[in-house]
């Protein structure tokens, strides 16, 4: 009789907690990590098509930043600070002054939240609230803005907000760019129920979006939406909130997404890549005129990561002093666009500069795409409210040879699981 050898439990699986997720869509055990790839713990290299869900628009261990990273830490900087004012703190706003805020001509103050995406949304929802004295913030249809009460109360995943156990209040949800179908103009009911006093919707403070939505399965909103939506707010007294938390730092190509449209947000959200290798940070961007915070009036422990400041530095200072990058990228999207438009398998590609989407008729197909992708050394996930849309997003430095690798491997993929 032949024995077969019960594999025992990892320590994942014993002690981590039901709620990981990655993990078993990639059911490896990853150990490093350089450039545009993973390479799990038997050598075996992976080909990053997800980039820490956007965090990692420079690729792993950018030695750009790396170096100053290490030069920092092994001087013994500050690695917690609080909002104590810093030599790496000072360094980071007056490079985010002169690469990104000054040529823009944007006038915004910058805030240091907390270390993550929904902190910097929290603050906005908090500091929207109290400058109108309103309650009410719109949001829209597959809109994710995060997982904490505030933003997930944003959201429009019903799994995820089935998560918060208590009533999402004080938001309301309109209809995202094309969710109609082009059948009505856009912000018809909108605006509708804003001049109706019987239509139950209190004056809203603001009104928050994404241009792309990641994590709503690459919903894409046209410029001249963008522009419409801009327009309502300024008329009808609603403050306009950008959460360019994934988006942003050059995933669209420009370094806010909202560049093309034309538009100056009131509030912009930015976290994942603003830190450039992957550490907590986040900021909240808004007008001056909206900065009537009292010292402490809103804090957090982990506000001042040091090491961030310092690699986010970094980042700026390499890839945004020209728009050097942002041609790259525009130039890859369009690579991308092709590639995935001759696929000819019924899935519908749709994106911006480096974030795009396949669109499946249902969520088991796209995750067998995934699953296959895996299979044969590429990295993507699942978007969408049916999972039913695999999501690429490429590290902006990713190669031309290494671009045409992943698509050729999703390629693959899609045709396998036909």
């Amino acid at each position: 009789m032949t024995l077969i050898a019960e594999t025992e439990p990892t320590v994942f699986e014993t002690v981590e907690s039901e709620v990981r997720s990655y993990c078993r869509a990639w059911p490896t055990v990853f150990e490093r990590a350089t450039g545009s790839r993973l390479f799990d713990e038997h050598g075996r290299p992976f080909l990053d098509f997800f980039a820490g869900a956007g965090s990692l628009n420079y690729g792993h261990n950018n030695p750009a930043l790396k170096r100053p990273l290490l030069d920092y830490l092994g001087s013994d900087g500050i690695t917690h600070g609080l909002d104590m004012s810093t030599t790496a703190k000072r360094s980071f706003l007056e490079t985010f002054r002169s690469t990104v805020l000054e040529p823009r001509a944007l006038p915004y103050k910058v805030m240091f939240p907390g270390p993550t995406g929904t902190n910097a949304v929290e603050a906005a929802l908090k500091l929207a609230r109290k400058v109108t004295g309103r309650k009410t913030v719109v949001s829209f249809t597959n809109a994710f803005h995060g997982m904490s009460l505030g933003s997930l109360a944003l959201t429009g995943n019903a799994g995820k907000r089935a998560g918060a156990g208590v009533p999402l209040t004080h938001t309301t949800q309109m209809p995202f760019d094309h969710y109609l179908g082009g059948r009505t103009p856009d912000f018809l009911w909108f605006e509708r129920l804003l001049e109706d006093s019987g239509s139950g919707l209190d004056h809203p403070a603001a009104v928050i979006v994404e241009t792309v939505q990641g994590e709503g399965g690459v919903n894409v909103a046209r410029a001249e939406w963008l522009r419409g939506l801009a327009d309502l707010c300024r008329r009808r007294d609603m403050l306009l909130i950008v959460d360019d938390i994934q988006m942003g730092c050059g995933r669209t190509g420009d370094f806010f997404s909202f560049e093309e449209a034309g538009i100056t947000p009131d509030v912009v959200t930015l976290s994942k890549s603003i830190s450039g290798y992957g550490l907590p940070m986040s900021l909240c961007l808004f007008r001056d005129e909206l900065d009537v915070w009292q010292p402490g009036e809103h804090n957090g422990t982990f506000r001042g990561n040091n090491p961030a400041f310092v690699t986010a530095t970094a980042a700026l200072d390499t890839y945004w002093r020209d728009g050097t990058l942002r041609d790259r990228t525009l130039r890859r999207a369009a690579t991308v666009e092709a590639a995935l438009g001759e696929l000819g398998t019924g899935a519908v590609p749709r994106g911006r500069g480096l974030v795009w989407g396949l669109e499946f008729e249902d969520g088991e197909r796209a995750r067998a795409v995934c699953r296959r992708a895996f299979e044969l050394g590429l990295l993507v996930e699942t978007s969408g409210p049916r999972d039913e849309v695999v999501k690429l997003l490429p590290p902006l430095t990713v190669t031309d040879d290494e671009l045409d690798e992943g698509l050729g491997i999703l390629a693959r993929a899609v045709r396998h699981t036909a």
